[in-house]
């Protein structure tokens, strides 16, 4: 598989993504001494103009999220016209209202006309969501609402920002600092071949994000570091790397969501879901603890239609069997790469160190 010509998520096309956040200049993290300051918390919408089949998969032990069971496979509603990310614990939740707002006005959701004797349009959008715990960085009474998400909802758009922008704002990575994303992939041969993959997350994760030996990222180990423009950076930096304080809160999380254009049902994206956490264990050590609300949603706009071949699998067992499968793989790597590139767009906030500051000299030049 090759890259996408973004290396984002709307390389899958049918999505568009947008954020919104607020990051003042004298924030500060709260501490057992001291109460936050300023502010440095956002969202991010993830709209599918049209809708998209749907499916979530979550893992973590301490989840905030929206809407959730209703992308069960069993259920009723089988697509979605955006997601939610945000940052603000359960508080943010609150931005999905201004997401559905949005989408009311611009006649998305699912048509409910028929259920009325007016000839008014009804609309009803469905808009999971998940949330990371971002609430020490900053004043702890400032968290997105309604009208984050309705922003977001509008900025929404194939070219967008990744690093310390939008749900990403007030992330943690372990000891560094956290952010928005996101990487894609084409698949050239195979059972999915013509099919796009791509990946955008929150990194804000409990665990580490760096291999405390080497100073390189975990996530690195299926690509090579050369592939994200790294190399292994000096002993010095590794040794002040792993001198860094822990930080004062043990409570984080990582969401996101993977997609691809390819035609699956629910239950197939469901899977999809399933692999991207493949992904993050790669990348994050530990990953899914009983601190963190680990929860990846999944989403296929079906625009394209799989050649699948005739797989070696018994009679009983359905042909797109083998494309799902190529399919997760990519996911899984997806994944992998778009933690990778969140940690190395982020840039300091709050006194929380940068991958790309704390070790400088990992980074090539010409990346």
């Amino acid at each position: 598989m090759k890259r996408g010509p973004r290396n984002a998520l709307t390389d899958v096309t049918g999505l568009l993504v947008g954020h919104d956040h607020r990051l003042d200049a004298d924030v500060v993290v709260r501490t057992d001494e001291t109460a936050g300051a300023g502010a440095a918390t956002g969202c991010t919408v993830i709209r599918a103009p049209g809708g998209a089949t749907a499916a979530v998969d979550v893992r973590g032990g301490g989840p905030g999220t929206r809407e959730t069971d209703l992308l069960e496979p069993s259920n009723s509603v089988q697509q979605v016209h955006a997601l939610l990310l945000t940052g603000g614990s359960a508080y943010g939740l609150a931005a999905a209202d201004g997401v559905m707002r949005w989408l009311e006005e611009h006649d998305e959701g699912i048509d409910m006309s028929a259920t009325s004797t007016t000839s008014e349009s009804l609309r009803v959008p469905i808009v999971p969501g998940a949330v990371i715990f971002d609430l020490p960085v900053g004043d702890w009474g400032v968290r997105p609402t309604a009208d984050f998400g309705y922003r977001a909802a509008q900025a929404a758009a194939e070219e967008f920002a990744r690093g310390c922008v939008g749900a990403g704002t007030g992330a943690r990575a372990g000891m560094l600092k956290g952010g928005i994303g996101t990487a894609s992939a084409v698949l050239v041969d195979g059972p999915a071949a013509g099919a796009t993959v791509a990946a955008l997350v929150v990194a804000n994760p409990v665990g580490s994000v760096v291999d405390p030996r080497s100073g390189l990222p975990w996530g690195v180990a299926s690509d090579g570091a050369e592939f994200f423009g790294l190399r292994a950076p000096s002993a010095e930096q590794v040794v002040a790397l792993n001198e860094l304080a822990e930080k004062g809160t043990v409570l984080n999380t990582t969401i996101g969501v993977v997609a691809t254009d390819a035609i699956l049902p629910a239950a197939a994206c469901r899977r999809l879901a399933m692999a991207a956490h493949d992904g993050l264990a790669r990348a994050v050590r530990p990953a899914h603890s009983p601190l963190d609300g680990d929860t990846f949603f999944a989403l296929a706009t079906n625009r394209v239609t799989l050649a699948v071949p005739e797989p070696a699998l018994p009679a009983e067992f359905p042909t797109e069997l083998a494309a799902t499968s190529a399919l997760c793989a990519a996911a899984a790597v997806c994944m992998e790469r778009a933690i990778v590139d969140a940690i190395l767009a982020a840039h300091s906030v709050a006194g929380i160190p940068a991958y790309r500051e704390m070790l400088s000299s990992a980074v090539l030049a010409e990346a």
